[in-house]
Parts: C-alpha cells; structure tokens; sequence
C-alpha cells in the first residue's frame, strides 16, 4: 500500500466531530457521508469534547490572543 495520507483541515474536522456529538447520524453513516474512517470521527468527537472545558476556563481566549 503506498500513498500518502490525507489531511483533513480543523474546519472539517470541527464539522464532522459537531455532527458526531449531536447524534443526528451515527458515526457509521458519517463514515459513508465524509469518506473518513470511523476511528479518525472517534477520536475528533473526543479531541472536541475533552477540550471543551478550555473554552469555558478562558484558556481559548489566551491561544486566540497570542
């Protein structure tokens, strides 16, 4: 198998891991809409989740400043 990886931008990662947490589709039907695989959809609905508290704490703001 040779190839490179496909890179997905934070905008659409950030897209798809909103749908994910919303529930409106399983992670399964996101996988067929958006060609990504479902450990990747995991992860991002992760990734977002856990760093939510960051924006509440006003750690968000400090990255966004610098």
């Amino acid at each position: 198998m040779t190839g490179k990886r496909k890179r997905y931008s934070a905008d659409f990662k950030a897209k798809v891991a909103l749908e994910a947490i919303r529930g409106e589709a399983t992670v399964a039907q996101l996988t067929v809409k958006y060609g990504v695989h479902q450990t990747m959809i995991s992860a991002w609905k992760k990734q977002a989740v856990d760093g939510m508290s960051g924006v509440f704490s006003g750690k968000a703001e400090a990255v966004e400043n610098a």
